[in-house]
Formats: structure tokens, C-alpha cells, sequence
């Protein structure tokens, strides 16, 4: 009989259960028990949220200090909040961090000349994303990303997430109006599973804005595997732009503040419409044909005019 030395398979599949489980997120803990706790260990919470990268760094007794608490109070708040003790505490405070602090402390942008910061915050934010598409993408990238498309049986796109999801749609509301057979998908099994489905002709339009993400990485791959051609509109160095056949890649720097709108989005959408431009002017006369049929139909469905947005 074979014996099997080292971990045994019942080890693996608990150490598989252990990676998979969710890292706690004590902040999030804090606030939603703080109408349970008791007066002096609101006392405790409230100084670690007001200051959480001292309460990572400092001692038991550190902290009872700043929240004018005895030791044991802080140990009671620990439990109190679903953690073993001060150092459980601790390691999940740090690991709820992570994140980056930006998400922690608000920012302060300085106000415009019109007095709202908004205004120094959104718009620079897309001058600076539009200016760096500007110097970054090769006009003659762009014509090999129109040629692709014209000349592809199918066009597939692939993004996931919030941002790089509605931009794979965004595409697809570009590429259809052109008579361009084109799909969008967000989810990464259906990626994979369209992606085994596609032959030589066929092309795949990857959307990523850092480039890392394993899913959409993975079924790029996979559509390479099957001789699809292949296209990333995502950041420069990355994983997904080296596995690309064409990588149209700009690095755009994020403003340090949280509440205001990914800038990549605005270069994306620039990227979007300098390839969709140059596919309509690729299959013209075909294109526009096509864009007077939508057209035709748009204005015999409801009144409007001919300089309308397409479609709206």
C-alpha cells in the first residue's frame, strides 16, 4: 500500500478554506457595534477611528491613555467588538488598512478660482487624462486597432469591475453602430467560456485599468490559445498589456482623493473614440450607411433632429 507523507489532502482543503475566507474588516466592525458598546469603550473606539495609524503602532497601554481608559477597558472593547484579544486586534486593524489611508482621512483640495474645489478636481482630473492619451498612444496604434476590428468576423469584449465593466459596454455602443458584430461580457466564467469558443478571425478587446486582473488576463490567453487576435486598452507594463497582441496603454496617475471619479475612465474614453472613429472611417461607406439606418429609425420612432446624439 502507498503511504502519502506530509500534509494529507483533508490538510490542503482546510488550508484552500483558510486562503478563501475574507479578511475581517474591523473598521467596519467598530462602527456597527459602537451603539452596543459600553461608554468607556466608545471612549477607545472613538480615538481609533479618529487616529488609526497610531492605534496600529501603539501599545495597550498606549491607547489607554490617549482614550483616558484603564488596560482592561481596551481588552473588554477588543472582545467586545468580536476579536480574541489586543494583539487579534491589532493585526486586524493593520490588515484593514491595507487598503491605503487615503480611504481613511478626508482629503482637503484647495478651491479653484471659482471657490469649489470640485470644480480644480474633476476638471483637471480629465485635462491631465486627455493630455497624457495625447502624448502616450500612437496614432498609428490606433489605425492597427481600426484594421483589427474592420477585419475581424467577431468582435468580444472583455472587462471587469465597476469601471472597466461599463467601459466593455461603452465599446460595444461604439462598434455596433457600425455594423460591427461585437458582444460585451463581464463575467469572468462567460469570459473564459466565450473566449474557448473563438477561432482565428475572430477578436478580442481587453479592458483593464491597472492591467492585473487575473480573470481577464486569463481569458485573453485562452482566446490566444484558440489563434483569436487580441487587443488591450489598459496600463503600460503590465500583465495584460505584454499578453496582448496590441496594447493601446497610458499611464494616468490617480488624484490623492477618494470621492472623486477614477481618472483613467476619461482616457479610456478617449481611447474608445479614437478607435471607433477610425473603424467608422475604415468600413465607410458601409459604416455610415448603417448610421443612417439607426438614424432613419431613431427619428420615425419619436420627433427629433438630424444633429441629435445617435440613438438618445
Amino acid at each position: 500500500m502507498e503511504v502519502v507523507t506530509g500534509r494529507s489532502f483533508g490538510d490542503a482543503a482546510g488550508t484552500n478554506e483558510a486562503r478563501a475566507r475574507p479578511i475581517p474588516d474591523i473598521l467596519s466592525q467598530i462602527k456597527d457595534s459602537y451603539g452596543e458598546l459600553r461608554k468607556a469603550e466608545r471612549r477607545v473606539a472613538d480615538m481609533v477611528l479618529a487616529d488609526v495609524s497610531f492605534a496600529v503602532d501603539a501599545s495597550n497601554a498606549e491607547i489607554a491613555r490617549r482614550a483616558n481608559v484603564s488596560e482592561p477597558t481596551v481588552t473588554r472593547f477588543c472582545r467586545a467588538i468580536g476579536c480574541e484579544g489586543v494583539r487579534d486586534f491589532k493585526l486586524k486593524l493593520a490588515q484593514s488598512v491595507v487598503v491605503g489611508r487615503l480611504y481613511l482621512s478626508p482629503a482637503s483640495p484647495e478651491p479653484g478660482e471659482e471657490g469649489s474645489p470640485l470644480w480644480s478636481v474633476v476638471f483637471n482630473e480629465a485635462r491631465n487624462a486627455l493630455s497624457a492619451v495625447e502624448r502616450s498612444i500612437n496614432p498609428a496604434d490606433v489605425l492597427r486597432a481600426a484594421e483589427m476590428v474592420a477585419g475581424a468576423h467577431q468582435v468580444v469584449v472583455f472587462g471587469l469591475g465597476g469601471s472597466s465593466s461599463a467601459l466593455a459596454l461603452e465599446t460595444q455602443n461604439r462598434l455596433f453602430r457600425y455594423g460591427v458584430v461585437v458582444s460585451a461580457y463581464s463575467d469572468p466564467y462567460v469570459m473564459k467560456m466565450t473566449a474557448s469558443t473563438l477561432k482565428p478571425n475572430d477578436l478580442v478587446i481587453a479592458i483593464s485599468s491597472t492591467g492585473r486582473t487575473r480573470e481577464v488576463v486569463e481569458a485573453v490567453a485562452l482566446a490566444k490559445h484558440y489563434r483569436a487576435k487580441t487587443m488591450a486598452i489598459t496600463a503600460p507594463a503590465s500583465d495584460l498589456s505584454a499578453e496582448a497582441d496590441l496594447a493601446l496603454a497610458v499611464d494616468i496617475p490617480e488624484f490623492p482623493d477618494a470621492l472623486k471619479p477614477t481618472a483613467s475612465r476619461y482616457a479610456f474614453l478617449a481611447i474608445l473614440d479614437l478607435v471607433s472613429t477610425a473603424v467608422g472611417y475604415h468600413l465607410e461607406p458601409n459604416a455610415r450607411e448603417t448610421l443612417r439606418r439607426i438614424k432613419y429609425t431613431v427619428i420615425n420612432h419619436r420627433k427629433g433632429r438630424a444633429m441629435e446624439p445617435l440613438g438618445d
